[in-house]
């Protein structure tokens, strides 16, 4: 096996060696995903899961950070040439872009309330708190119609504060996301999962066939030889989800 991601790394490396500077699009805003540290710099796990990739592909990346609703859009415009920023793969938006190999498996969303309301919630009436144009703020908004009051947020972590500050009742909202704010105490886990996406991968334009590529024989490489279950575990504390 060593041989063969040697073998791997060094056409990717190949592949790219006149290449400009790709540009790797995130939030920023996304801990533990993406955020900005105490000093001013992206950190998470994909700033670091990024990098690595960037790495074994022999690519020079550059980090961009952009607002989530206009992530998309940003990315198809040319802004920058990826999106690496915890986006789940689902079909509609792989109508409008392309995705690698997912680099996180399906993370089940969940629901956070001020309250323990245990495993049996009925959301009809509340109003939830959602991230606007995430796969959440389409569930609810599908699934639960007229029977809540939906608020959208620019931000997941504005959603959280207005939760904390009684606006809304519920936030739907990753389950790694959430969990470093459910303590058992403020904060609590509350009703079903609810399943949606087919886990995380990084965005990029239908165009770009050969950057795909090179990022998906980079993705191989870091499942293969256990390094992309050591960032899981480090910054979720979960898994391992590809060890071979």
């Amino acid at each position: 096996m060593k041989k063969v991601l040697i073998s791997a790394t060094a056409l990717l490396a190949a592949s790219f060696a006149s290449a400009d500077t790709v540009k790797m699009g995130t939030e920023g805003a996304y801990a533990p995903w993406n955020f900005i540290n105490d000093a001013g710099e992206l950190a998470g796990f994909e700033i670091e899961l990024g990098n690595e990739l960037c790495a074994r592909a022999g690519i020079e990346c550059e980090w961009v950070v952009n607002e989530w609703d206009s992530i998309i859009p940003n990315l198809v415009a040319g802004n920058y040439d990826t999106i690496i920023a915890g986006m789940s793969i689902t079909a509609e938006r792989d109508e409008l872009i392309d995705f690698t190999q997912d680099y996180y498996p399906p993370d089940p969303s969940k629901w956070a309330a001020t309250a323990d309301m245990g495993a049996d919630v009925d959301p009809s009436g509340a109003t939830v708190g959602v991230q606007a144009s995430t796969i959440q703020a389409a569930w609810v908004a599908e699934n639960l119609g007229d029977a809540v009051t939906i608020k959208e947020y620019s931000t997941a972590d504005e959603s959280m504060a207005d939760l904390s500050a009684g606006v809304v009742d519920l936030v739907l909202a990753d389950g790694g996301y959430l969990a470093p704010f459910v303590d058992g105490e403020s904060i609590f886990f509350v009703g079903p999962d609810v399943m949606i996406g087919g886990g995380v991968g990084m965005g990029i334009r239908e165009t770009d066939a050969e950057l795909k590529a090179s990022m998906n024989a980079a993705i191989d490489s870091v499942k293969a030889d256990g390094t992309l279950d050591s960032l899981i575990m480090k910054y979720f504390e979960t898994g391992p989800f590809y060890a071979n």
